[in-house]
């Protein structure tokens, strides 16, 4: 719930999916699933720096017999937000109220407690993106007791709680069990976290319970600047609840019975908004924080030549902007996203469209599939297109284009699908693309018929999308379907497709266990899990439902204003166990080149589950990075990506970028595959499962 993976993919020429922002010091409320963190013994109190002294936490207790009253009853207020990845993701909205502990003790382990747990009704404006809340507090509140007054008396201490916004995830609407939080909210949360510096409180609401007239708290941040250590001044606090204004100077106290705060979306995770410039200072702005931010600096062969690709563009967005030229400008920045090799950086424009139009809408009526053997084999043929009314044939073996042999004219295309992370995603949008052109373009074509000589053809391009469609690596996706699906083979095994987890998580992971627990209840042989036609979304570590271990992920890692360098934020990435454990005697995953970014954490995630079997023509996407700190909105209604944070391995090397999840079993690229309606990948795991 506060423990959050922030890793969501966005394609090149997709709408805009903005992720919630990770939290260095905890996670944003109840997002996704408690997978970096086990739970951690409340007494154990970490220093929060060298210099200064935690304050005194005392252990939950009873509540002493003279109960506070009086003070605030009742909290109001809202927040906007400049997303809408929280309606995609939830329908189950609420407020928290929510113990910060973790945040007091600076534990980015500390599992909040279920006790200590309030919800509110909320409500969202999609419109006006929009929430407004109302949230009554407990008479006696279950949180943990923390002497912050940094005297040397070991006093009964106060209760110290944030509210956040608080979707529900998983189960029932609290935060326990499968559905777990660490740390302390940062995203959407009543006070305002730097997360250049572990989500250090800085500023924004706290709700403070005093159980009695004695106890003390803290009037300012203190010569260090931060809150709840050794040097913050302290004052007096009536019994009750205390709303404190972080914003003043001193601490303002509010006490009213119904007093208002405001949820803060962190700066980070808004979208960064230059429309309102002119071309130049948007792309100056934009390209000075990329050009630092961007995930993959100093790993080989990701970033661009800085320098070299400024000089090139630079002048040309200052003459896009003397001649105010919408196509120009936006051209520039096509060119700047394929600068990378990373299939995270993307551009879309309402002029995305005419671009494909105006270089690719044209086709010669036929597609092709290159073979691991390097031949190009023609898979479809449009009726009565010009490569049919040529006399070409579905299995025909394309020969030369224009004079080149084939696999040379292949590698000269430059798609405009990209960028890609990996040399084969790329090498097979080349295959599509050099079948498209503008309209009226003429090719010369040699190709051999099956059982035919070769021979040479002139095709015009005319305009149609069926032969560029019959390769898509998305064709075989349904629109309409359930975020996941799952029926029983005739062969007796268990198949479960998953097929976005940009959807409702709550449907999705309930739709999992559910197969999961149909099948285990028909003692299936075995169960395949398809991840292949999923493009990404929200990572929510389902293999914990198979796994009795805890899965090691990596390290997140951002870029700081403050160091200059890239670093660590929050502890190593893992997927946890889950309560509920489900076992099958063999587990095959099937994998697939349109399996992105949070479908490769699912798929990296299940290939470490014991015995399980991957199977896949070629690895996933390998495009994996963080993007909620990368979104950018220009001038003209161009929406730019570039993602931000990055997943490192304990060998340096980042995860699955470049690489993807790699089979363990490869079927193999041949006439026979590409040229049957059968699902061979499909049909060998079967196979592995039951033996024939």
């Amino acid at each position: 719930m506060m423990k959050q993976r922030p890793f969501w993919y966005i394609g090149a020429i997709a709408a805009l999916l903005l992720a919630l922002a990770a939290c260095g010091g905890g996670a944003p409320t109840n997002l996704l699933p408690a997978q970096d963190a086990t739970a951690v013994n409340p007494s154990n109190v970490s220093p929060v720096a060298e210099a200064t002294a935690s304050p005194e936490v005392i252990t939950p207790s009873p509540i002493p017999s003279r109960t506070a009253t009086g003070g605030v009853e009742v909290i109001t207020g809202e927040f906007t937000y400049t997303n809408d990845i929280i309606t995609t993701y939830y329908v189950e909205h609420a407020v928290g109220l929510v113990d910060l502990y973790g945040f007091i003790t600076r534990d980015e382990e500390w599992e909040l407690p279920v006790e200590s747990q309030a919800l509110g009704p909320l409500t969202i404006d999609l419109e006006r993106q929009r929430g407004e809340f109302r949230l009554a507090l407990p008479a006696r509140p279950a949180g943990v007791l923390a002497d912050v007054d940094n005297n040397t008396q070991r006093d009964t201490g106060v209760q110290v709680f944030v509210v956040a916004y608080w979707p529900n995830l998983y189960g029932g609407p609290f935060s326990e069990g499968d559905d777990r939080s660490f740390g302390w909210p940062a995203y959407l949360a009543s006070t305002v976290n730097d997360p250049e510096n572990n989500d250090e409180i800085t500023g924004g609401k706290l709700v403070v319970w005093a159980p009695d007239e004695a106890q003390q708290f803290p009037t300012d941040f203190g010569a260090d600047g931060l809150l709840f250590t050794a040097d913050d001044p302290v004052g007096p606090l009536a019994a009750g609840y205390s709303v404190i204004d972080l914003d003043q100077r001193p601490f303002g106290i509010e006490r009213n019975r119904e007093e208002q705060v405001t949820l803060h979306e962190p700066p980070d995770a808004a979208i960064k908004d230059f429309s309102d410039l002119s071309y130049t200072r948007a792309f100056d702005e934009m390209f000075k924080r990329v050009r630092v931010e961007y995930a993959f600096n100093g790993i080989p062969g990701k970033a661009p030549d800085w320098d070299a690709l400024y000089a090139n563009l630079a002048p040309r967005v200052a003459e896009a902007e003397r001649q105010q030229d919408r196509r120009a400008f936006f051209e520039v920045m096509f060119d700047f996203a394929n600068a990378f090799r990373d299939g995270h950086v993307g551009v879309n424009s309402p002029l995305s469209g005419a671009l494909f139009r105006e270089r690719a809408a044209g086709g010669y009526g036929f597609a092709i599939r290159e073979l691991d053997d390097g031949r190009a084999l023609v898979v479809f043929v449009t009726r009565n297109g010009p490569a049919d009314r040529a006399g070409v044939q579905v299995g025909a073996e394309l020969l030369a284009f224009n004079g080149a042999p084939v696999k040379d004219a292949i590698a000269a295309v430059e798609p405009l699908g990209g960028p890609f992370s990996t040399d084969f995603a790329l090498r097979y949008q080349q295959a599509r693309y050099l079948l498209r052109a503008p309209v009226g373009t003429q090719a010369q074509v040699t190709f051999a018929n099956p059982r035919g000589a070769p021979q040479t053809v002139t095709l015009r391009a005319v305009e149609e999308r069926d032969s560029f469609f019959a390769t898509s690596i998305f064709q075989e996706s349904n629109p309409a379907a359930l975020p996941v699906e799952f029926e029983q083979r005739a062969s007796g095994v268990g198949y479960i497709r998953i097929n976005s987890n940009y959807d409702d998580l709550n449907l999705l992971i309930r739709l999992f266990e559910r197969a999961l627990k149909t099948f285990d209840d028909l003692d299936v042989p075995g169960i395949i899990i398809d991840m292949r036609q999923n493009s990404g979304g929200a990572p929510l570590g389902l293999a914990g439902f198979l796994s009795d271990r805890e899965i090691i992920i990596g390290q997140d890692e951002y870029y700081s204003e403050r160091t200059g360098r890239f670093e660590p934020e929050g502890p190593l990435d893992t997927i946890l166990p889950h309560q509920n454990q489900y076992r099958f005697d063999k587990i095959v995953l099937l994998v697939g080149q349109a399996c992105f970014s949070a479908c490769e954490f699912e798929s990296y995630g299940f290939s470490k589950v014991p015995g399980v079997i991957v199977i896949g023509e070629t690895p996933t996407a390998g495009v994996y990075a963080e993007v909620s700190r990368g979104q950018y909105v220009l001038p003209d209604d161009i929406f730019l990506q570039v993602p931000t944070g990055r997943t490192l391995l304990p060998d340096g090397a980042p995860l699955l970028e470049g690489v993807g999840v790699v089979p363990t079993i490869r079927v193999p690229v041949t006439a026979e595959t590409v040229l049957s309606n059968r699902d061979a990948v499909l049909e060998r795991a079967e196979r592995e499962i039951v033996g024939r």
